[in-house]
């Protein structure tokens, strides 16, 4: 059975809250592309696969994202940021929420636990793949900081939301960084780049990145076995004691090896609770919805989708198809520096 399709303000089937869900699943499929050189590398969801471009560890790597169909679509703009109650693989569909804070919401995952690369939603590429995040000409990778290995979480953004670089925070006085707005995922699954997994949000910290709001949202894999058991930020800091405190000290520190200042925090770097987390979501997709609909500034974000009706930005799925064939052809990695396993004390 296919998931209900709710209408969005867009005036489209598909869009905004709640049109698909997808699974944490980590099979791996390869498949040949008819008529080409080369293979295809696919990493199957329920919903959603990603297709490899280019070489890893390279400037030219990419990672697009296609419907279990072969659509291509925008991790961006074209995956809800809610879930459906629906009906999965036969299993009957869930009650609705009691709440609206009870909600369950789609995660793209960009950066996989322990590891360093600094993946990204690239905002102002067509289709938003995912890339490695370049500066000065050189790939970044995130910094060991003593005790932590790379990321602490499973890193990535909540599709369909916009930090507006020209809204400014009532409580912090500090406007959008431009990105949508990133999630750290506690759970005890390593996930993998491009993967789209459904989360419970818990809580919100206010991080200030070089003066601009670059809100992190802590959530929990809805499949974890200690999904069940967390429902609020103060959960998190009973059950798993200081893991919060490890992930103020590790955005505080984490630009240091790199010789930037440490971040500061709005709320005096207190997590704010889940429906405080809730209302900003809230704020930031309809940033977004006004992106889409050319409503205001894009501040240079590319805003072409395959599924948001109204929106002057949408294109048609042959054209979302040339994109990406358009780019290199998948090919083996290149070296990493040994630098990136070295050890930070700060």
């Amino acid at each position: 059975m296919s998931p209900p399709l709710l209408r969005s303000s867009l005036g489209c089937l598909v869009t905004a809250f709640g049109s698909f869900s997808a699974s944490r699943s980590k099979l791996v499929t390869q498949a040949a592309a008819a008529g080409a050189p080369h293979l295809l590398y696919f990493r199957k969801t329920m919903h959603y696969q990603t297709e490899e471009r280019g070489h890893p560890h390279s400037p030219d790597y990419r990672i697009y994202l296609k419907t279990s169909e072969g659509k291509y679509i925008s991790p961006f703009h074209d995956i809800s940021l809610t879930v459906d109650t629906e009906q999965d693989n036969d299993v009957p569909a869930k009650k609705a929420k009691k709440n609206e804070s009870e909600v369950l919401f789609n995660m793209v995952v960009e950066v996989p636990r322990w590891s360093n690369a600094k993946m990204e939603i690239a905002t102002k590429e067509l289709l938003n793949p995912i890339k490695q995040d370049v500066k000065k000409g050189k790939l970044r990778y995130v910094a060991n900081i003593f005790p932590h290995k790379g990321y602490i979480w499973n890193y990535g953004a909540l599709p369909q939301t916009w930090e507006d670089p020209n809204h400014k925070d009532n409580e912090t006085k500090c406007c959008g960084d431009n990105d949508p707005i990133d999630v750290c995922e506690i759970g005890s699954q390593v996930c993998s780049p491009g993967q789209v997994i459904q989360v419970k949000v818990l809580g919100i910290l206010a991080m200030i990145d070089e003066g601009e709001m670059d809100w992190k949202v802590i959530a929990i894999n809805a499949k974890d076995p200690d999904a069940k058991n967390l429902n609020n930020i103060e959960d998190v800091r009973k059950s798993r004691p200081g893991h919060l405190e490890a992930t103020v000290d590790w955005f505080r520190k984490y630009k240091v090896p790199d010789g930037k200042p440490e971040n500061q925090f709005g709320f005096n770097g207190q997590f704010k609770d889940k429906d405080f987390a809730v209302e900003v979501i809230k704020s930031t997709h309809e940033h977004w919805r006004a992106l889409v609909q050319k409503q205001t500034n894009s501040g240079g974000i590319e805003c072409k989708n395959v599924s948001c009706c109204e929106s002057p930005f949408k294109c048609s799925a042959d054209d979302a198809r040339d994109v990406v064939q358009s780019a290199p052809a998948f090919g083996s990695a290149h070296p990493v520096s040994a630098d990136v396993d070295k050890w930070h004390f700060v």
